[in-house]
């Protein structure tokens, strides 16, 4: 089990002292194609720069979204699902999707589009990238690894208020579930396919997808991990496997919470009735509700 909760910093393992991983840390820079050479997660000036946190003994969280954008893997895996094979095509990135009054529905992470020998869209299919909310204080693990990261890589956090921890619950009700009502939303109104990448431990979360054929579905669900080379000292992004689907099925699979048993609910309800009734002379002797269920 891990004593601290810090994975990747600025790109690298935090015991990884090679030079090039050394000037990532002093110069703050960001080897994942980041829209700058720096890193802006969180501020611009004071960067976050934690890509990943342990949640385990081998288990990691990706809690950046630009960390899943090494060796540009998404764009390459998202593509051979909207488009044919020899299609022309590239990404642009960040684009305004609006609603039909003119309101912003948000901005789509990454749109693909394939164009032909005129530079003209042919096809487009639309990237949204989920990292994973954190609950607790990741900042402060951070200063304090950053101060001396030759020293203090194996820093014994473990008991320190507020131990970070990834909040899957809210990093899909928050994060996924609107971008799905919403952006896409509007996007299955218009027949334009869809993908989603995501890091395998948040997938495991969801409820189960009703997955179809490549050639039915209309969204492709891009699961990665990171795997580590003991040799480099590196986490690479591996696509784990993919999950194709329907985008109206899938919306009401998350949106529907998986009901518990009903007799646990009455029976919430029956402990505070009791309560409300101790002070009455003669309480009810009928059976309950529970019983007779």
């Amino acid at each position: 089990m891990h004593q601290h909760p810090l994975a990747e910093v600025f790109g690298f393992p935090i015991d990884n002292g090679s030079d090039k991983a050394n000037r990532y840390r002093k110069h703050k820079l960001c080897p994942y194609n980041n829209r700058v050479p720096n890193c802006t997660k969180d501020k611009a000036n004071n960067p976050l720069g934690v890509c990943s946190i342990f949640t385990g003994e081998h288990s990691i969280a990706i809690i950046c979204p630009i960390r899943f954008r090494q060796d540009w893997l998404i764009v390459e895996e998202a593509a051979a699902f909207f488009f044919p094979p020899a299609a022309n095509w590239t990404s642009l990135g960040e684009i305004r999707l609006n609603d039909r009054g003119g309101r912003s529905a948000g901005n789509i992470d990454l749109v693909l589009v394939s164009y032909d020998d005129r530079g003209r869209v042919t096809d487009l299919g639309t990237l949204e990238v989920q990292a994973v909310y954190v609950s607790g204080n990741i900042r402060q693990p951070f200063e304090y690894y950053m101060e001396d990261p030759a020293g203090r890589y194996d820093l014994d956090w473990a008991n320190q208020p507020n131990y970070p921890r990834p909040d899957y619950l809210s990093s899909s009700r928050k994060r996924l579930v609107p971008q799905l009502i919403t952006k896409g939303g509007i996007l299955r109104h218009w027949g334009i396919k869809q993908a989603v990448a995501l890091h395998a431990e948040f997938f495991r979360t969801l409820p189960p997808l009703p997955e179809v054929e490549p050639q039915e579905a209309d969204m492709i669900w891009l699961i990665y991990d990171l795997a580590y080379d003991s040799e480099e000292k590196l986490y690479h992004l591996k696509l784990e496997r993919t999950a194709h689907t329907l985008f109206r099925p899938v919306l009401d699979q998350i949106m529907t919470a998986e009901p518990g048993p009903v007799e646990e609910f009455i029976g919430v309800l029956q402990e505070k009735l009791d309560k409300k009734l101790e002070g009455e002379e003669n309480p009810p002797d009928a059976p309950t509700l529970a019983d007779l269920l």
